[in-house]
């Protein structure tokens, strides 16, 4: 029986650029980088201040080449803070391509854009 999610890969043109945006400008940690030494590279990351969950960063061109019946597009991430007016204010000054903070019925949302145009979300922790 499947009990949580664990990781979720996300593929990417420049391993190295999407990870700095990550780690520089979310404030995520290098959990894993790891090279098999036959040009599959993959980098672990996740939030700082631990996650059960990671995502894993993947070689869009490789995996693509090697397992062409993979949908390559970015699967829709829902991050959840409980500051979200902060963690807007830092992504904004550290020039991170940013939506506006909407509201919803389960709470206040917003997107923001990895180097590569990747679109994810925010969703304030309501308690």
């Amino acid at each position: 029986m499947i009990q949580k999610l664990g990781q979720v890969m996300v593929y990417v043109s420049d391993q190295d650029s999407v990870k700095k945006f990550w780690v520089e400008d979310i404030g995520f940690s290098v959990i894993s980088e790891e090279d098999n030494g036959e040009g599959m590279r993959w980098i672990e990351i996740a939030p700082s201040d631990g996650s059960e969950t990671s995502i894993i960063l993947h070689n869009k061109e490789l995996i693509s080449n090697m397992q062409p019946e993979l949908n390559m597009g970015t699967p829709s991430l829902m991050f959840v803070t409980d500051k979200l007016d902060e963690l807007y204010e830092k992504f904004t000054n550290k020039e991170v391509t940013v939506g506006e903070v909407v509201r919803m019925p389960s709470g206040r949302v917003f997107n923001f854009a990895d180097p590569e145009g990747n679109y994810f979300a925010v969703k304030e922790q309501v308690y």
